[in-house]
């Protein structure tokens, strides 16, 4: 299974190499096809990363809302992430992808013949790797490099010495591992006791390297984690352990891995740095347009209320006159009651002035 996962990597590499013929370019080349074909991955969890950094300070405040209460912390910070759209894990999972890809072009290098070369099985690799053991044996000659990386000093002992060996096994590749004048097949601690046979750019170059890898790697994080606000210890510790990373990396494999670390580090500081900026416009536009919709809703809402108290207040006074009418008809209606009289019966304003013993000139003079 290992193999077919690492068939297709092989497969690019050996494509750029007989290309450029260059290991080093190749490498290159690689690492530049794989970060292509992962941007649109790693844009996505750069855009959670972001949205992550802006929301710091709403989660920082639920953390000390609910400090005395995990478990009501931690339900709280699951509400408000759901409610954001955001996945607290999605901006970390994407950075460990290269991890894999390591490894699987760290079996690549250390065993070329298997891997490298394809000569279309792991069995079949296997059988040719025996083959030139077998040639290398039978000439007398000690392969002293330890069992991990005998397939890289067996190359070198077949390209130098056994060219008939070459021309019967299709597909075989005399690798060249020289780049830059440094051999990318040894391990970088090895420079410390070229060194001291003598100062050489391929012995410097190898201890560099690993130095330029981690420094690189420094570099890489703080761009990532630039403009976030934030002194969580746990963030402060992940600033420092991939530079670290890349330091053993470095001292303690081949150097065409430190290579490949190297050319990563430098493809990511420019993706994350472009991308960085990129995303924090768009979601500081996106915050802009959300808070201009919020005012509008805000105005609308208020508009609304008011309008609202107009009809209230309109159909209060229609209330208030109706009721005054009423109010009038029945004072009109009380007063016509209590005036209302016959007009046989009245005399000027006076009701009932006349009865049945009136007479109209009984107190006039005679």
């Amino acid at each position: 299974m290992f193999y077919y996962i690492c068939y297709p990597f092989a497969a690019l590499l050996r494509l750029f190499y007989s290309v450029t013929n260059s290991y080093g370019l190749s490498l290159i080349l690689f690492t530049l096809v794989v970060k292509l074909v992962m941007m649109p991955f790693q844009m996505k969890s750069k855009k959670s990363m972001v949205r992550m950094n802006r929301m710091n300070g709403q989660i920082q405040e639920i953390q000390k809302k609910y400090a005395n209460n995990p478990q009501k912390q931690q339900e709280e910070l699951q509400k408000f992430y759901t409610e954001q759209g955001v996945n607290p894990m999605g901006g970390c999972l994407w950075s460990f992808l290269p991890l894999p890809i390591l490894i699987a072009l760290y079996n690549i290098i250390r065993e070329p013949i298997v891997y490298f070369m394809n000569f279309g099985s792991k069995a079949n690799g296997q059988a040719v790797l025996e083959a030139a053991k077998e040639q290398i044996s039978n000439a007398g000659i000690t392969l002293t490099s330890s069992a991990g990386y005998e397939q890289i000093e067996i190359i070198r002992v077949i390209n130098e010495k056994f060219p008939q060996f070459i021309s019967q096994h299709e597909g075989w590749v005399s690798v060249d591992y020289n780049f830059l004048g440094i051999n990318l097949e040894i391990i970088p601690t090895e420079a410390l006791g070229m060194l001291k046979a003598g100062i050489t750019w391929g012995a410097i170059g190898l201890f560099l390297i690993p130095l330029i890898s981690a420094a690189l790697s420094l570099l890489q994080s703080k761009v990532a984690m630039m403009g976030q606000k934030t002194s969580n210890p746990s963030s402060n510790s992940m600033l420092y352990m991939m530079p670290l990373m890349s330091l053993w990396i470095g001292f303690t494999l081949p150097a065409a891995l430190g290579v490949y670390w190297i050319a990563n580090s430098v493809f990511s500081i420019i993706q994350e740095f472009f991308m960085g900026k990129f995303y924090n416009a768009k979601l500081e536009a996106e915050e802009d347009e959300r808070q201009k919709k919020l005012e509008e809703d805000r105005r609308k809402r208020q508009e609304e209320g008011r309008l609202m108290q107009e009809k209230r207040a309109a159909e209060g006074e229609k209330k208030l006159t109706l009721k005054e009418k009423q109010l009038a008809a029945q004072e009109a209606k009380a007063n016509k009651k209590k005036i209302s009289t016959t007009e046989a019966g009245r005399v000027g304003e006076r009701p009932y002035a006349r009865g049945r013993s009136y007479v109209a000139d009984r107190y006039d003079d005679k």
